[in-house]
């Protein structure tokens, strides 16, 4: 795939132009935005997301197109996830549902901006040491047990990151509108809102660990790489106030996660071997005998899995919320 300078270019100014106006035509002024803004605002990023892998297949070749799809599908699970930490993390910190909107921005203005020094780091790495995708491969298998056995229960407001800024920050106990800092009898304190953003930014930093490897096992492109993170991250602000809801029923997101990052970590381990350059691996010959898993079957497993999950998960939470509510018919009768 040819991706000239100009191209990235002109996609990376797109890019920021598109949080500019997120921030100057729906953040600068706090406000919970209703549930028609979210809905039409949602379907517009995802709409565009679906062109514009289209586009790549039209331009490029569905084999781009189809690796375009399936980073995209990953990467908007993931974000997801990322989206029920971000619910946990503000429910910790109180956050009025009035400057949620600048936390999400700036959360996800960080994420963007990790994820592309990451895809920077990755792209240069798979370029000159082939044997990175065994690493890579290794570390989502990891990643994935870890995923499946998470506890999203935990107080993302009193983690060890968040004691040790306690201690050596004044903070003061209340907000100061959505102000980072504020002067109080001339010292300058940081207020609660400074501690969520530095909250969201240490989990942007874990997530961008989770989300570049398991892209990279669906392409090399780093230009699909950028493009498919850049466009699940857009539209999350809206859909977090789409789902909220929703996000406390998928109890079954992350062993789904979990899944798919097995499935690609053991895709990246196949193609470790089928470019082996290590010697005390088939004397530092390619195997050639382990499969290439095509990119048409990954896009289904991943589209399947998600799917999977998403009604496994409120069939769940539906067949619990039916039982509460006949027990307590019961008790009241």
């Amino acid at each position: 795939m040819q991706v000239t300078p100009l191209v990235w270019i002109i996609t990376i100014a797109v890019t920021i132009a598109f949080f500019v106006y997120e921030f100057f035509a729906h953040v600068r002024k706090p406000h919970e935005p209703t549930i028609g803004e979210s809905a039409r605002w949602s379907a517009f990023y995802i709409g565009l997301a679906l062109l514009f892998g289209v586009g790549i297949g039209v331009v490029s070749g569905w084999t781009y197109g189809g690796e375009y799809f399936a980073g995209y599908l990953t990467e908007k699970a993931l974000s997801i996830d990322n989206l029920f930490v971000f619910l946990l993390v503000m429910s910790a910190f109180a956050v009025p549902k009035a400057y949620q909107q600048k936390v999400l921005m700036i959360g996800i203005i960080i994420a963007l901006i990790l994820r592309g020094a990451f895809i920077a780091v990755g792209a240069t790495l798979i370029e000159n040491l082939s044997w990175i995708f065994y690493l890579f491969g290794a570390l989502l298998l990891f990643l994935a047990w870890r995923q499946a056995f998470s506890n999203h229960e935990s107080d993302p407001a009193n983690g060890r990151f968040m004691r040790f800024a306690r201690r050596h920050l004044p903070v003061t106990d209340e907000y100061h509108k959505d102000r980072l800092t504020t002067r109080i009898d001339g010292k300058r304190f940081v207020t609660p809102m400074f501690l969520t953003i530095i909250a969201i930014g240490f989990i942007d930093l874990i997530f961008a660990v989770d989300s570049i490897p398991a892209i990279y096992g669906l392409t090399s492109e780093a230009y699909i790489v950028f493009t498919a993170n850049a466009f699940a991250l857009m539209g999350l602000r809206q859909l977090f106030f789409l789902i909220g809801g929703l996000l406390e029923r998928l109890v079954y997101l992350s062993q789904g996660l979990a899944v798919i990052l097995a499935f690609i970590g053991v895709k990246l381990v196949f193609h470790a071997l089928h470019v082996n350059e290590l010697p005390f691996i088939n004397g530092g010959h390619p195997v050639e005998w382990v499969p290439e898993i095509p990119i048409w079957f990954s896009l289904l497993f991943i589209g399947a899995t998600i799917t999977v999950a998403t009604i496994a998960s409120l069939a769940k939470t539906r067949g619990s919320r039916a039982d509460a509510a006949s027990d307590k018919k019961e008790v009241h009768s």
